[in-house]
């Protein structure tokens, strides 16, 4: 439904430490930057950003806000949360695991990144 995620960033070196390892978790190659010093991730067709605010003030996370990512199992997202635990971020919520929710049980794992922003692995149990 989405095309991109961009996120803003107070310390691009300390978030590319943090999203180079929770996406290499995944999979993923190491940030690509551009000519404006963005952080640039592709992975599975999904694009994701990081960018210190272009209007010069501080970065600071949404409140109530959260970014989900798809995971391919429970073994995935827990790879996920260490990494994203070991280089910089915060562990939040209850820790990794099922969720009985209206739609299904899902495995969730949650973060905080360095700069504040909510991140969730998310992993749809299949039907019993």
């Amino acid at each position: 439904m989405f095309s991109h995620m961009m996120v803003g960033s107070n310390d691009l070196g300390r978030s590319r430490i943090f999203y180079d390892a929770v996406f290499g978790a995944l999979g993923a190659r190491p940030a690509a930057e551009d000519d404006k010093g963005r952080l640039i991730y592709a992975h599975n067709g999904a694009l994701f950003m990081v960018t210190a605010p272009i209007d010069g003030a501080p970065a600071c996370h949404a409140n109530g806000a959260t970014i989900g990512f798809a995971m391919t199992g429970p073994e995935q997202a827990d790879a996920w949360h260490r990494a994203g635990v070991e280089h910089g971020g915060t562990a939040i919520e209850d820790a990794p695991g099922v969720r009985a929710l209206p739609f299904g049980p899902l495995y969730l794992a949650y973060l905080r990144d360095p700069d504040g922003n909510k991140l969730c692995a998310a992993y749809r149990m299949p039907a019993e």
